[in-house]
């Protein structure tokens, strides 16, 4: 092992060393964005040229300008109101313990035209800045590296609302990158933040033969022998909540001592009315279920240097019972082959996993998946799969085959073909299924709503032409009437006839129509019997249904009572008394979006806050009108 680290130690010097002497001599560069590898989400369709992810690509097209402009990027959601725990559809994160503080909650991967050392990213922000929270490289040889991480004071920093260059210096990087992955927390953003361009600056790296053949050495040293392998777990960065220490002092000064007398642990017995110390113990001598409760306590990566202690405590960090929900999202950037094959060995009781994000650039293959599920996916509850290249057709017909008890699905961002989720079919408990920007055709989504009666939420936005969602939405209607929450946001397909159907299940509660019943008849009695048949309404987007009118808006006001938010951008047809007249009889109402609604008055709306305690959003593009 000793002559192993000592030989990587050596290549790394005498790589560094030439590295060095090539960035001596090297010129200054200075470049934009030239492709998009990857995004978890975007505002706009992928047909569409308004706040798609390609916006980013080049130079700004809008900076210094501030506001909101469909020539930028945007992402799907901003602050906390998508994943709301006051909403049904709200989900939480799996082995929360694993999670950093400030969680990443999107991301965009970049590739530029030359590989060079970074020395400064810039990031051109237009409207609501100061969502970017982490900057990565991926290096030449094939890892990822940390550039950039928001510290705590980020969460109290105050946003200001204008254009901005988040500019960010980089020191001592020593491989060279042309990829960079930027991540992104909107919890404390008013209103969606919009990116106009990215430029990575260094110094240009010219590959001579000897680095070369050091760069191979140094990759073919990421590949482990059997040994090292054991310890691949130890030897990556991963990243626990910055409290993972209070929280283990929190339970030994507060819960230690309940524990032990509950457990039947405590040894200490009055002898002749004076009560007997035990003596002091040590952490081995501990009772197993008081060292199982320490490790509950562990984020992933210490439950894995914990098992490399001794034999006894290998024997608790290995407990399946720790295992029963994994999150491996927060460790994207070094979960491989290996990792997934060292959960295999100890989940024969995991029920929930979540590989969102991980596996780019062949990190993870299908195979690995396929593998993986064939053992244990017959225990699995819940499995998340968001924004996972690696997916294909033969992972969906393993997951349909096996995963007969899953409840759950995640699979956004997959777009491959429209067909290779048919045999998804085959699955017949599952409650939640996310398909955002998949490419899902209607046949193979309505045998999937069929076969899958008890199924409670359902995100089809942003999902291709390939789907009707009218057949959708009649299907929904005859085979889960219990639905909770719709989400068909831009799936342009959805008419008149598709909203009297969805009227049939009385338990919505949640729906997003958003550029939804474009069709040339108004929707206002199809809206109508819909508003009747579901009285339990908490969350009602509209944006961009043209047609809508005050009339809509007074149904809305007498028939959802309940409602909490309401999306109603880029509506023309309503007024300013109408509106008024919904706030005073929706009293739930925190979240009301009137962007683009220039025909209301403004000095009403600056009142309405404080009258009606409603959050009210406002796009800022004062020279255009809607721009979609």
């Amino acid at each position: 092992m000793l002559s192993i680290e000592s030989t990587e130690s050596e290549t790394d010097k005498t790589s560094e060393s030439s590295d060095a002497e090539s960035t001596n001599t090297a010129i200054e560069i200075e470049q934009y964005a030239a492709e998009v590898i990857d995004c978890s989400s975007q505002f706009g369709l992928d047909t569409s040229i308004s706040y798609t992810s390609h916006n980013i690509l080049g130079k700004p097209s809008k900076f210094p300008s501030y506001g909101d402009f469909p020539e930028t990027f945007a992402f799907r959601t901003y602050g906390n109101w998508w994943n709301n725990k006051n909403l049904s559809s709200y989900t939480e994160e799996f082995m929360q313990q694993n999670y950093p503080i400030i969680r990443a909650d999107d991301f965009i991967v970049l590739q530029f035209e030359e590989c060079i050392f970074p020395k400064e990213i810039r990031i051109y922000e237009t409207y609501n800045p100061g969502a970017v929270i982490r900057i990565w490289c991926y290096s030449i040889i094939g890892t990822w590296c940390l550039l950039y991480e928001a510290q705590s004071d980020w969460l109290t920093e105050k946003k200001v609302p204008c254009a901005n260059v988040c500019c960010v210096s980089i020191n001592d990087v020593k491989l060279p990158t042309r990829v960079i992955k930027i991540e992104f927390n909107h919890s404390k953003l008013e209103y969606f933040t919009e990116i106009d361009a990215v430029v990575l600056a260094g110094k240009k790296y010219n590959m001579h033969e000897s680095q070369y053949k050091n760069l191979l050495k140094r990759k073919q040293q990421t590949y482990k022998g059997p040994i090292l392998k054991r310890l691949e777990m130890e030897l990556v960065r991963f990243q626990p909540r910055n409290d993972q220490d209070r929280a283990i002092q929190e339970f030994f000064r507060h819960d230690f001592g309940r524990f032990v007398q509950e457990a039947g642990l405590d040894s200490s017995e009055p002898v002749d009315n004076v009560m007997v110390q035990p003596k002091a113990i040590s952490l081995n001598s501990l009772p197993y279920e008081v060292l199982f409760k320490i490790c509950s306590l562990l984020d992933l990566r210490s439950l894995f240097r914990v098992a490399q202690v001794d034999r006894t405590l290998f024997d608790v960090a290995t407990d399946p019972l720790l295992y029963t929900e994994v999150s491996l999202k927060p460790y994207w950037y070094v979960v491989n082959s290996s990792v997934l094959s060292s959960l295999t060995k100890r989940g024969r009781l995991m029920r929930k996993l979540d590989l969102s994000w991980c596996g780019l650039f062949n990190y993870l293959t299908g195979n690995d998946l396929k593998g993986f599920i064939k053992i244990h996916g017959q225990n699995l509850t819940h499995l998340r799969l968001n924004s996972c290249k690696f997916l294909n057709k033969q992972c969906l017909d393993v997951i349909g085959s096996m995963c007969k008890n899953l409840k759950e699905l995640m699979l956004r961002n997959y777009v491959n073909n429209g067909h290779d989720f048919s045999s998804l079919s085959q699955l017949k408990e599952l409650e939640r299924l996310d398909l955002f920007r998949s490419c899902i055709e209607t046949e193979s989504m309505c045998q999937i709503l069929v076969s899958n009666p008890h199924l409670k939420h359902l995100n089809l936005g942003l999902s291709s032409l390939l789907i009707n969602m009218d057949e959708v939405a009649v299907q929904i209607s005859i085979s889960n009437k219990q639905i909770i929450s719709l989400d068909f946001w831009k799936s342009q397909s959805l008419t008149n006839l598709g909203l009297r159907a969805l009227a049939e299940c009385h338990n919505l509660e949640e729906v997003d129509f958003g550029w939804c019943l474009r069709d040339d008849i108004p929707p206002t009695e199809s809206l109508l019997a819909f508003f009747k048949g579901c009285p339990k309404l908490k969350k009602l987007f509209l944006s961009a249904v043209r047609a809508l009118s005050d009339r809509d808006l007074e149904n809305i006001a007498t028939f959802c009572p309940n409602l909490q938010q309401l999306d109603l951008m880029g509506i023309f047809g309503i007024s300013t008394d109408s509106v008024e007249d919904l706030l005073s009889k929706c009293s739930n109402l925190k979240l009301l979006d009137l962007s683009f609604c220039n025909q209301i008055d403004q000095i009403r709306i600056d009142l309405w806050p404080d009258i009606f305690g409603v959050n009210i959003k406002r796009a800022l593009r004062p020279y255009d009108p809607f721009p979609f």
